[in-house]
């Protein structure tokens, strides 16, 4: 059974999204909703790859109040809760960029109205389907690490490599202060990537700091800030409920190349680790060293010169192109996505193709509101934590979700080194 879709926000992100939700074989009409106009327009009347909604909203208060089945949210960061407690109470299905939200009660009040309806809540976290995230968590699936004891992820995103022009095209006049938007309220890449391999792990206390900008260009100023907000790198150590712990750095002034790689993780475990870098990737047990860097090499589905991206930086663009890579569980996918962008290593098509089976066989993604709690929670008392100093404070997850959860990837192979050494031999 087919549902409709209304997208919220049809800006860089939501304009990508839009052409993959409308080549779903499950979703039967695609609606827009943008605060400009002209974004639709835009897209619908493009020479090539147009996406030709079935009509348009002219707010989101107008797209709740109509029979349209499911909403996908695209707007600014710190609305997606709110919105997405709009239309749950207005008994929609709900898509929601990340992150999840930006306070705990709106956290709360998500996973208790999807409990309570029994409708279905995604998170579109990229590193759920980011192709090292998809291999590590193969291998964590076969028992291969052993008890996973610490792990690290890095979301290294440089302002200087697109956020500039990306605050500017979404924030207007008003960029700047928005663009001071605090690094550890945006954790989900990070986050997501390492409890996206552990899958029974979560993170019970945190410890966090922050350094304050130095680079006086009225971004991050608490003078300017709508969030009151002078800090652009952040680090955060979690304790997790195995007694293990794992870091993550949110870093927004960076000389590191995100473009290539903008989110990166490591895992140890007591029988084997996992570690990421830039160029190369490898696995190693106590007595043999894989390099597994083919096995998460993404191929290009676009160029980088293509006009559906003339709205997004030159140095952002890499992160709307990447594919599929080996590690990846391609067959599941519709054949309607073959030639269709993707992007974040993967992920987009993944991200769509969850949503839409979820809606349609009435159970929970992977990243529902429990897990997505779960990916930006501990984020949000990060938050707190440095601004206390960096003092340890209690983390109070929900739990699991009591919904039945679909797992499109069940039947994709776990991978011990037997595994991985075949899979490299077929590359």
């Amino acid at each position: 059974m087919s549902f409709t879709l209304g997208i919220v926000g049809i800006g860089q992100f939501g304009t990508h999204f839009a052409e993959l939700f409308s080549a779903h074989p499950d979703i039967s009409a695609v609606y827009a909703v943008d605060s400009v106009p002209e974004r639709i327009d835009a897209i619908e009347q493009r020479e090539q790859n147009p996406v030709h909604f079935a009509g348009r909203f002219s707010s989101v208060e107008e797209l709740l109040a109509s029979d349209v089945d499911a909403v996908a949210i695209f707007t600014q960061r710190w609305t997606h809760g709110k919105i997405a407690i709009q239309a749950l109470q207005a008994g929609k299905h709900v898509y929601s960029a990340v992150p999840m939200a930006i306070e705990e009660e709106e956290i709360r009040e998500i996973t208790r109205l999807v409990q309570e309806t029994g409708l279905v809540y995604m998170m579109g976290e990229t590193s759920q389907y980011n192709a090292a995230v998809v291999l590590a968590r193969r291998i964590e699936r076969s028992g291969a690490f052993g008890e996973v004891f610490y792990a690290e992820g890095d979301y290294v995103h440089d302002m200087d490599l697109g956020f500039y022009d990306a605050y500017k095209y979404s924030g207007g006049d008003a960029w700047k202060s928005t663009a001071s938007y605090p690094p550890l309220l945006y954790p989900t890449h990070s986050i997501g990537g390492i409890l996206g391999v552990l899958e029974d792990r979560h993170a019970v206390s945190v410890s966090a700091l922050g350094r304050p900008d130095t680079r006086g260009d009225g971004v991050f100023d608490k003078d300017v800030s709508m969030f009151d907000n002078d800090v652009s790198n952040a680090f955060a150590l979690f304790e997790m409920d195995n007694g293990g712990a794992f870091r993550t750095n949110e870093l927004r002034r960076v000389g590191y190349p995100s473009h290539k790689r903008e989110s990166r993780f490591r895992f140890f475990g007591e029988a084997s680790s996992f570690e990421e870098t830039v160029d190369v990737t490898y696995w190693h047990d106590k007595k043999s060293v894989l390099e597994v860097t083919d096995l998460i090499s993404t191929s290009s589905t676009m160029s980088l010169d293509d006009p559906r991206l003339k709205d997004v930086s030159p140095t952002l663009r890499d992160a709307f192109v990447a594919g599929a890579a080996r590690s990846h569980h391609q067959e599941r996918l519709p054949a309607e996505f073959q030639g269709k962008p993707n992007g974040h290593e993967g992920a987009h098509h993944f991200l769509v193709d969850d949503f839409a089976r979820a809606v349609t066989n009435g159970k929970q993604p992977m990243v529902n509101a429990w897990q997505a709690a779960r990916y930006t929670l501990p984020g949000i008392i990060a938050h707190q934590s440095m601004r206390e100093g960096g003092a340890r404070l209690p983390i109070h997850d929900l739990g699991d979700c009591p919904l039945p959860v679909q797992d499109l990837d069940a039947d994709q192979p776990a991978l011990d080194e037997a595994g991985i050494q075949a899979l490299l031999a077929e590359v």
